[in-house]
């Protein structure tokens, strides 16, 4: 499938590794003009989630492909300057209805159903090919379709941008817009080990298309809300640090996000601040979810693997950032992981 450049457009030019065409071609062939196709990710969002989503999006309304976006959680508001003047396109709040009329069904950013929330039953149930581009380490459960899983991908933007390759798409401001979000913030602002040459590469061609970076800076990082200062403040009062062995968490505690009124994605980073300790190689955050279960997020220092760590646990993720979601009161759960956590560091086989 090919597209001529559209106005405002230009080709996208990097090479695409040979593996990562193969695996879009069945994709390309799924996303067809005419197609009514739904596009999905995982609970709470992030700047890659949403950007990959609006980014493809706009790739293919170029096409003729009818897409939406329904997602199990609502769209976060932090990134809701991506859906600028796509009045109607985020069904989120009717996800399922979106999701039983689709043609085909594109998970983005994750390949665990489990992650899916409460809509991870009506993917199940569909019997349309549910197309997934991931770049996470996870065990896999989605019902059968084209898959383009790759976690050496900075980001999953990374590979909604060798999909456009292949297919030789243009790329709208619009979509570049959306990729480079995507790219940014799961890069850490081009911090983290996962910024690889490729994807400055890419950020550079997608700046090309007319973005400024310090428009979408102040967007994504300084259009902060005064109540997640609060809750940064009142999360790190519960700062504990072991060293040795080099950990260091962190605890959402009760009521937090509630009583200072922000979302569950106004926790992005907050991880990063005990991972930034002096002699840390492990930082986690222990967070409540509302299905009374804990999220545990993992990040790390050098050589250590937290998504091995977060396998234990039925998660997954990077070497360097991972999660997890355990049954348990916090108590408990703190308990068990930073037992695990420390005998990891330690040697201990445990």
């Amino acid at each position: 499938m090919t597209h001529d450049t559209f106005a405002g457009a230009r080709p996208v030019g990097l090479a695409v590794p040979a593996a990562r065409e193969a695996a879009a071609r069945p994709i390309l062939d799924a996303l067809k003009p005419g197609s009514r196709v739904v596009m999905t990710t995982h609970v709470n969002a992030d700047g890659d989630g949403t950007g990959s989503e609006v980014g493809l999006w706009h790739l293919l309304a170029h096409l003729g492909v009818k897409a939406e976006i329904a997602n199990p959680t609502p769209f976060p508001s932090r990134f809701d300057f991506l859906l600028a003047g796509l009045d109607g396109v985020d069904r989120s709040r009717d996800g399922g209805r979106a999701i039983e009329r689709a043609d085909v069904v594109v998970v983005l950013d994750i390949s665990h159903v489990s992650r899916l929330g409460d809509l991870g039953r009506l993917v199940e149930a569909s019997r349309v090919p549910v197309v997934c581009i991931d770049h996470h380490v996870s065990p896999q459960s989605l019902p059968d379709g084209p898959r383009l899983i790759d976690p050496t991908a900075c980001a999953t933007g990374e590979l909604v941008y060798d999909v456009a390759r292949t297919a030789g798409w243009a790329i709208s401001r619009e979509a570049a817009l959306g990729l480079y979000v995507a790219i940014l913030t799961d890069t850490g602002g081009f911090r983290f080990s996962n910024t690889s040459p490729r994807a400055l590469e890419i950020a550079a061609d997608l700046l090309r298309n007319g973005l400024d970076p310090e428009d979408v800076y102040g967007h994504v990082y300084a259009s902060e809300p005064e109540g997640k200062l609060r809750l940064m403040g009142e999360v790190l009062s519960t700062l504990v640090v072991e060293d040795p062995p080099g950990i260091a968490w962190v605890t959402v505690p009760p009521g937090a996000l509630e009583r200072h009124r922000v979302d569950p994605t106004d926790l992005d980073g907050v991880v990063e601040l005990p991972r930034s300790v002096v002699g840390v190689k492990l930082a986690l955050l222990f967070r409540e979810l509302a299905n009374a279960r804990i999220k545990v997020s993992f990040r790390s220092v050098g050589d250590v693997d937290v998504a091995t760590l977060a396998e234990r646990f039925g998660g997954g993720g990077h070497r360097k950032a991972a999660g997890a979601s355990l049954e348990g009161s916090l108590g408990e759960v703190q308990a068990r992981v930073l037992e695990v956590a420390r005998s990891m560091l330690t040697g201990d086989s445990r």
